[in-house]
């Protein structure tokens, strides 16, 4: 066996087990619960507990397998040859869209769309926020609107008495419609951002063959979540002060403004990592100046999943051989169908990328494989890029153990099976 497949075998399996990890995190957070406070086993199994870790640490295993079969002149040339430039941008996006005045401005914006719809307020502003939260991805990012939907949802809905049921389901819906929510334009959606320049797609593009379609599949998602949990959400209506407290408070609108230019301009540059990260230095001191008016910056969440999918850049950057003929074996529907499926254990960003690069490929070919891995961004916390954020903000409403994965999966089937038929068949 040459050394290169064996590498490559190595890194495989690495990425085989980080899967297996990220389902038993929730076994991992028990075990910690089993120690005293502050001990060494419970530090340590709370550390293998959290997802946002899983995928960092195996990659960290990775390189050093790497060091010690190949060299570490190697190794290092492997990670310097990496593309860091996703994990960077959720970074710098998640820090400046968890502020104050961006969550208070997306706030007024659902609020004011929930006004609009013939629903009690709760309901109205349950449904606005998996509508309009999703879409906006297709503007300031999905990270962006990941982050800030998830702080209205906790705020809002995810309170001690929710129940279990809520919030999964309200979860799913969430991860789904941000993964397809963000295909109504071409520079927001990471598995889009892959293939874009390549394949020469732009918006008018995006948005008459996926993007409307899209949309369509986010209202019957939020529709389905908001019948289902109708009574629950009902409840909530009739006893307010038993929910956490808005989000939303007061800065002056210049304030607001100055962040939402800082967004958008990070957002801008989203390719340049050197401007970007430079306008968020600038962004932490106009942050420090401004902190009566400032919640605590979302450092380590932002972190975490930067880590998370830094992870993920260095053990899929040596997927590619059995990826892409596994790709190549399949037509359009089992593409469609193989591509959402394998979404679940493999960033869709990491999918479109390598799809991209199998030659001779048909427009039906390059419609089913990005249409499936936006459709199936949802199953997973590692299935889309933006999952890690939802997941980082979320998971303390689950209590000890956690969200656990596969009850998530199965929250997700449904929205998922909704999200490929309006995809595929409108």
């Amino acid at each position: 066996m040459p050394p290169s497949h064996f590498i490559e075998i190595i890194a495989s399996s690495l990425f085989a087990l980080a899967v297996i990890h990220t389902f038993a995190t929730g076994y991992f957070q028990r075990l910690a619960a089993k120690f005293p406070d502050g001990s060494l086993g419970e530090n340590c199994f709370h550390l293998l507990g959290e997802v946002e870790v899983v995928f960092g640490l195996w990659a960290g295993v990775l390189l050093v397998a790497l060091a010690v079969l190949t060299g570490p002149a190697d190794a290092i040339r492997y990670a310097e040859g990496l593309n860091f430039t996703e994990p960077l941008f959720v970074f710098a996006v998640m820090v400046v869209a968890a502020t104050r005045p961006v969550i208070a401005a997306a706030s007024r914006l659902i609020l004011g769309v929930a006004r609009l719809l013939p629903l009690r307020n709760e309901v109205a502003v349950y449904a606005a926020c998996l509508v309009i939260g999703p879409l906006l991805g297709s503007l300031i990012t999905e990270p962006a609107a990941m982050t800030v939907t998830a702080l209205l949802l906790r705020d809002r809905y995810f309170g001690p008495k929710s129940s279990a049921r809520l919030k999964y389901l309200t979860l799913a819906v969430l991860f789904v419609n941000v993964s397809i929510g963000g295909v109504l334009t071409h520079f927001a959606a990471p598995p889009v951002l892959m293939v874009a320049g390549k394949w020469g797609w732009d918006t008018p593009f995006m948005f008459a063959n996926f993007g409307w379609k899209a949309a369509a599949a986010v209202m019957l998602n939020s529709a389905f979540a908001t019948y289902w949990l109708r009574s629950e959400l009902s409840e909530m209506a009739k006893n307010p002060a038993e929910r956490t407290a808005s989000p939303e408070s007061r800065a002056p609108a210049i304030l607001v403004l100055v962040h939402l230019l800082f967004l958008a301009l990070i957002v801008a540059t989203a390719h340049h990592p050197v401007i970007f990260v430079g306008l968020l230095l600038f962004f932490l001191g106009t942050a420090t100046v401004t902190r009566e008016y400032q919640d605590e910056l979302a450092i380590k969440p932002a972190l975490l999943v930067s880590f998370f999918l830094g992870g993920l850049v260095v053990l899929g950057g040596l997927q590619k051989w059995w990826i892409d003929p596994l790709l190549r074996q399949f037509d359009s529907i089992p593409l469609y169908l193989g591509t959402a499926a394998l979404t679940a254990i493999t960033d869709n960003a990491a999918l479109t990328y390598l799809g991209s690069h199998v030659e001779g490929t048909s427009a039906l070919f390059k419609y089913a494989l990005v249409g499936g891995a936006v459709a199936g961004g949802g199953l997973t916390v590692i299935a889309n890029a933006p999952n890690p954020a939802g997941y980082s903000i979320l998971q303390s409403s689950f209590g000890a153990e956690g969200i656990q994965p596969l009850r998530l999966t199965m929250a997700a089937l449904i929205p998922t099976a909704i999200a490929l038929a309006c995809i595929w068949l409108l």
